[in-house]
């Protein structure tokens, strides 16, 4: 017990030029003020939209935690944490996926759409798994696939079921599904380019090799904390009306 009270805390230095651990770390403390700001204003809405701002809230801080480790695996190992990356997509990329089911559920929306869109999600996540750290030498092939299931999510809420339950619910409704499904298309599209920049492939010649932790960090702060300020402005926005 004595030995464990006087065990100093060890905290690893960070360079000033070490860009990729600095984003970790302020994508962390980004992501669990984000929580705690929608954890806490759940009891300004009815349960209407309370569940849709609970999973933004989920979404931040299951982020936060993982980008906790990821910092302090970066700071060990000065290495890519692919491992803790993908497992914080596989929970987070879904309960993004759910927020569209959820906020369409006024116009009717049917579990056969919050289905289809986490099954694109975790077909998108796997095979980008296996290609980056299962089966490398066939990271194209598992990329592909990886990039069919995302545009399977870019055409459902674009142009499939989703786009069509967004226009039939219109009003705020429709408003906050065009900005997510942008938040999708141009935010996500930061992924499979990282991808592409972390793997060998026919693609490699063009855009040559190279870390993009800095780029993901910033990506999955705008996103994921952009995802759930949509909801609570949708949210405030509804109870208003």
């Amino acid at each position: 017990m004595a030995n464990f009270l006087v065990t100093p805390l060890t905290v690893s230095k960070m360079l000033p030029t070490d860009y990729v651990g600095f984003t970790f770390f302020v994508g962390c403390m980004a992501m669990m003020a984000a929580s705690a700001f929608f954890f806490l204003s759940l009891n300004q809405f009815d349960k209407k939209w309370r569940t849709s701002v609970l999973v933004s809230g989920l979404i931040t801080f299951i982020a936060a935690v993982h980008y906790y480790y990821m910092r302090d695996y970066w700071s060990a190992f000065q290495e890519s944490p692919t491992f803790f990356r993908y497992v914080d997509w596989i929970l987070t990329v879904p309960l993004m996926c759910v927020e569209f089911y959820l906020i369409l559920k006024v116009a009717g929306a049917k579990q056969s759409l919050l289905w289809k869109m986490i099954l694109y999600s975790v077909i998108m996540l796997v095979t980008g798994y296996f290609g980056e750290a299962v089966d490398p030498s066939n990271a194209w092939i598992w990329g592909l696939v990886s990039g069919i299931a995302y545009f399977g999510i870019v055409y459902e809420i674009w142009l499939g079921e989703a786009s069509k339950l967004a226009a039939a619910a219109g009003g705020n409704v429709l408003a906050a599904h065009k900005i997510l499904c942008w938040f999708v298309l141009v935010g996500w599209a930061i992924y499979p380019l990282g991808y592409m920049l972390g793997t060998d492939g026919w693609y490699t010649s063009l855009l040559g090799k190279g870390n993009v932790d800095v780029a993901y960090n910033i990506a999955d702060a705008i996103n994921k904390i952009g995802f759930g300020l949509v909801i609570y402005s949708l949210a405030v926005k509804s109870q208003k009306d």
